[in-house]
């Protein structure tokens, strides 16, 4: 006799300052959930870090009296900072990522010449995600899906009919993610793509972002069967090559992420500040043309 899967309930927390949305996963009021890309406000004018978007995640959480089993991260993220050592202290739970974050690491130890003491093994984080490994959420079982191209890293979390893409692509009428991050490669991302919308047609798709066209009102959800016929970059009948060539033209008219220069080191950090300096101040580095 088998048990039927669990689908989960989902609540997206949109942050309309970085465009992100972050997702509280879980079978029921009461349950065990997991936190999905969560972000820490910061200020690029001041420098200043605030926790108005973590907390809305608090408010929903204890409002629904749940129980944090899983603080996760689909990459480490150029676009915004991650809240998940906040969340941690006034939640509990355990931090995790895929397990490739470990050359994202080293790429970027070098690039922003971090200390000698930085580990480029992912320790930071309490576990690393190997590809189809299962994740325990309560009642709910999940698992890893490996899908780099964004980034060397990238992976997407399955929870029954749910799966969280992060920024493999996004809602139809945006596309997909740039490649052209240190690491990413166009190839790549489309076979991940590929991997995704072979699920079923009903599979809920929920994106890490939404950058809305057109004035329409901000969406994060949408479906496999959805993005198959409609998605502007790779619905059905897109081939290998004319995606590559797609990407690549458009990834070199692209301006960098507003904070990707503070986000990404302090995301491979699994979201703890550089340690601080003989004045007590942690400092986010800002290497001169190297990018």
């Amino acid at each position: 006799m088998t048990t039927a899967t669990v689908n989960p309930l989902v609540h997206g927390i949109f942050d309309p300052a970085t465009w992100t949305v972050t997702y509280v996963v879980y079978e029921k009021s009461g349950s065990a959930c997991a936190i999905i890309d969560s972000v820490l406000d910061y200020d690029p004018k001041s420098g200043r870090t605030s926790h108005h978007s973590a907390d809305k995640v608090i408010e929903f959480v204890k409002a629904n009296n749940l129980n944090v089993a899983w603080i996760l991260e689909t990459h480490a993220h150029a676009d915004h900072l991650t809240a998940a050592p906040y969340l941690k202290q006034h939640l509990g739970g355990q931090t995790a990522i895929g397990d490739h974050i470990s050359g994202v690491q080293k790429v970027f130890k070098g690039i922003f010449n971090m200390e000698s003491s930085f580990k480029q093994d992912g320790s930071q984080f309490d576990h690393l995600f190997k590809d189809g490994e299962s994740i325990g959420v309560g009642g709910l079982t999940g698992h890893t899906m490996y899908v780099p191209g964004h980034t060397p890293a990238c992976v997407a979390y399955q929870f029954g009919d749910a799966v969280f893409v992060g920024d493999t692509m996004f809602m139809p009428d945006v596309g997909t993610a740039r490649c052209d991050f240190p690491g990413g490669d166009a190839k790549t991302l489309y076979a991940s793509t590929r991997k995704i919308l072979s699920l079923p047609p009903a599979t809920r798709l929920f994106m890490c972002h939404d950058y809305p066209p057109n004035g329409r009102p901000v969406n994060f959800e949408t479906t496999v069967a959805e993005q198959k016929a409609k998605n502007i970059h790779v619905h059905d009948g897109i081939t290998e090559a004319q995606f590559v060539e797609m990407r690549t033209k458009r990834d070199a008219t692209l301006d960098m992420p507003v904070l990707i220069l503070p986000a990404v080191q302090i995301n491979i950090r699994a979201g703890e500040l550089p340690p601080k300096e003989d004045n007590g101040i942690s400092y986010a580095k800002i290497p001169l043309n190297a990018l």
